[in-house]
């Protein structure tokens, strides 16, 4: 699960006291867009630039819930079953996210209205 903040500052706090953990260090990740940071399995995104996706986002909906995720054996594979039931995805093939995972977006109108990422296990 992500959550889409315009701070970490903002809800770091909180979290990291509900979770009983620290947050990992933010890292950058300039392919999406955002700069990333987990407290437990919990992500955090932050738009590294306002006319980022998750800018607009923010600016439509406010921060909150921004997507789910669901580790895969392999991306390519997934997308392509997927694919064959009919499903969309916001890109044509794989992308590199956080912690160099490869990953795909399914696109919300094909997955109940939600933003549902589809993560490789390393």
């Amino acid at each position: 699960m992500a959550i889409a903040v315009r701070s970490f500052d903002d809800v770091l706090p909180l979290l990291e006291g509900v979770a009983g953990v620290a947050a990992t260090t933010p890292v950058r990740v300039e392919s999406q867009g955002v700069e990333v940071c987990f407290v437990g399995q919990v992500e955090l995104i932050r738009p590294l630039a306002e006319d980022s996706g998750v800018a607009r986002f923010i600016e439509r909906r406010g921060p909150g819930l921004h997507h789910i995720a669901y580790r895969v054996a392999d991306v390519e594979a997934a997308m392509e079953a997927l694919s064959a039931e009919g499903h969309r995805f916001t890109s044509e093939g794989p992308m590199v996210g956080a912690g160099g995972h490869r990953i795909a977006f399914m696109h919300p109108k094909s997955a109940g209205g939600v933003l549902v990422e589809l993560v490789e296990a390393h």
